[in-house]
């Protein structure tokens, strides 16, 4: 039979019909193919790769992380449909091990987007791909202020206001964060703080089973967004009322001595510490991987410094990859 000869009809058939298996874990939705399920029928689970979906607000800085990521050797997309979030997955198991961490710049800008994001996450998890979400936040203030430096429109503001479409992605990113592993919020961050953020949780060779930030901050410059915990110090005398101590900051080992000389600074550093255990050890078991403690006294200079310095350091001796971040520290 040559080239030109119509092929028999049992092979039009079979054709068809491979034709037909290829696309059988696929469907019509909303008029786009999408994927309903990862196909690793025999890739090995060690090669199913790393995934990390890098989502927030936009103006949050999500180009900035993805980048970071890019720099430790992750294999980015930018702006992937959701619903192709598994066939990234899937192509990267059969990479034969050349695609071991995959970062997904995820842009919902739409309740259909935001549903197809839910079903690929029920379909990663029910494959048990390890999947981890990174939200970037930031406050509406420092968002409006980066959208007018660059006199661009927020994407979702239609004929209304920066601040209009602000608030109508906050609400339909809500659910999302709730499910967030590790959640940045960049209201006070420059472009290499939050490089810094993102090397710290990204950059070792071995990932730890729990990883703490644990923050100071001043409570009259507002509580930090992304904490999972807050503790107050300010049951503590203020050290800024002792003129001698007065310009030091919580760093300083006589303004560190008058927090921990004081009645129930030690009591309290101690039944912490052991209430931590306690929850990391919870957070162990939900597959949380990072939690952000803030140590807040009235100004973020000496009690919550103290403080979080001594907490890092217990934290870090039983195991726990700790950074110690001081928020307000200088802002005086």
């Amino acid at each position: 039979m040559t080239e030109h000869e119509p092929r028999p009809t049992a092979d039009r058939d079979q054709a068809h019909k491979t034709r037909e298996d290829q696309r059988q874990h696929a469907v019509q939705k909303d008029g786009a193919q999408v994927s309903t399920g990862i196909d690793t029928a025999g890739v090995p689970d060690a090669a199913i790769p790393e995934l990390v979906i890098i989502s927030g607000m936009s103006g949050a800085g999500r180009s900035t992380a993805a980048k970071c990521l890019e720099d430790l050797g992750w294999f980015v997309v930018d702006n992937l449909p959701p619903a192709l979030i598994p066939t990234m997955v899937e192509l990267g198991a059969r990479s034969q091990g050349n695609v071991a961490r995959i970062a997904v710049v995820v842009d919902v800008r739409g309740r259909r987007f935001f549903d197809n994001l839910r079903e690929s996450l029920a379909d990663l998890e029910a494959k048990h791909v390890t999947r981890r979400i990174v939200f970037l936040e930031s406050s509406d203030d420092a968002l409006v202020r980066r959208f007018e430096s660059v006199r661009r429109p927020h994407p979702l503001q239609g004929d209304g206001r920066i601040v209009d479409g602000i608030a109508a992605e906050r609400e339909l990113l809500r659910e999302l964060r709730g499910d967030a592993d590790l959640v940045i919020d960049t209201s006070s961050l420059n472009v290499h703080e939050l490089r810094a953020k993102m090397d710290a949780q990204f950059a070792g060779e071995e990932e730890p089973e729990l990883r703490a930030t644990v923050m100071s901050f001043g409570f009259k410059y507002g509580l930090p967004v992304d904490a999972d915990l807050v503790a107050d110090m300010r049951f503590l005398p203020n050290p800024h009322w002792v003129p001698e101590l007065r310009p030091y900051t919580g760093l300083n080992e006589e303004v560190a001595a008058y927090v921990f000389n004081q009645p129930g600074a030690k009591e309290f550093l101690d039944r912490y510490a052991e209430l931590l255990r306690l929850i990391a050890a919870g957070y162990r078991r939900e597959g949380k991987r990072y939690v952000t403690i803030a140590i807040g006294c009235t100004g973020g200079k000496h009690r919550s410094v103290a403080m979080s310095e001594k907490l890092a350091a217990r934290l870090a001796a039983e195991g726990v990859e700790t950074v110690v971040v001081h928020r307000d520290m200088g802002r005086e």
